[in-house]
């Protein structure tokens, strides 16, 4: 390994310790931004029922690895000597944190679409911890409330504005990738992450389903959430997936369109049992379970 990559991993491991003192749970990334560790799981044959998240005892289960324990920290890290960065898991005591990422290489102004979110609903964005990314984007970092899940989103808030809640994480201050290293807005680094103004928190959680939807064919819609998959990139998938198959299960579709999301993440890479479990996420969280 280079001598730069030590230093990197060297910095990574201590930001993600002081992280883990504040009580954020931590998980070693790649340059990538991608979790470090590689599923333990990655060469066994399918088999049904939900993926292991942990509970087999063995590191490489994403952001289900993240810990506040500097022992386990410290143990993930020797595990994963390449790491250069560090992710902070989302929807986790005590702070239930949410990410409100305004990404510029979409090359919407996503900032301004916040504001402009913030005066329809009434809200003012708090003080917060702010995390500066490589590509000129910020992370707002909010604290949520602990009976309210918010789910991972792309672009449903705004164009340009992703959301990152529970099963999610957030790079870390201090983290290298490809691109450059994520540092705190001066003057923000001592801050909590700020409470999450209720009407934001309203934006942010699906809409309760009704108990009796109409009948919807997937027409066009169905169409749109498909193409949406298929478009994703290497490090969006999951995300893409569990967006589209929410808005299906809103509105009706999810039963229809299962199969053919599945298959469109397939097509960009997911494996189908995480592709399935993802839309099963998805059904859990609108309130679709079983049905």
């Amino acid at each position: 390994m280079a001598t730069t990559d030590r230093q990197a991993t060297a910095l990574a491991l201590a930001h993600a310790l002081s992280a883990a003192e504040r009580g954020l749970a931590v998980i070693p990334l790649s340059r990538t931004k991608l979790p470090a560790l590689r599923s333990p799981h990655r060469d066994e044959p399918a088999r049904g029922g939900p993926p292991c998240h942990g509970a087999c005892g063995r590191p490489g289960h994403g952001v289900y690895d993240a810990t506040t324990n500097p022992g386990r920290v410290r143990a993930l890290f020797a595990a994963a000597p390449w790491a250069t960065g560090y992710g902070i898991a989302c929807g986790l005591p005590p702070y239930h944190l949410i990410g409100v990422d305004l990404d510029t290489k979409s090359g919407t102004d996503s900032a301004a679409a916040l504001r402009e979110l913030a005066l329809r609903h009434l809200f003012t964005i708090p003080e917060t911890v702010v995390v500066l990314t490589p590509s000129g984007g910020r992370h707002l970092w909010l604290s949520g409330s602990p009976d309210t899940v918010v789910p991972n989103s792309a672009g449903r808030l705004a164009p340009g504005i992703d959301i990152r809640g529970a099963g999610g994480y957030l790079v870390g201050p201090g983290s290298r990738t490809e691109h450059g290293v994520y540092t705190v807005a001066p003057g923000t680094a001592q801050l909590p992450p700020a409470p999450c103004p209720p009407a934001l928190l309203r934006l942010l959680v699906p809409p309760p389903r009704s108990s009796h939807p109409a009948p919807t064919a997937p027409g066009d819609q169905g169409h749109g959430l498909i193409h949406f998959v298929l478009c994703a990139h290497e490090g969006q998938r999951n995300t893409r997936l569990f967006w589209a198959a929410c808005r299906a299960y809103e509105n009706g579709l999810g039963p229809a369109l299962a199969d053919a999301l599945t298959e469109a993440a397939r097509t960009t890479g997911l494996a189908e049992r995480e592709a399935r479990a993802t839309i099963a996420s998805a059904a859990r969280m609108t309130g679709h379970q079983g049905r």
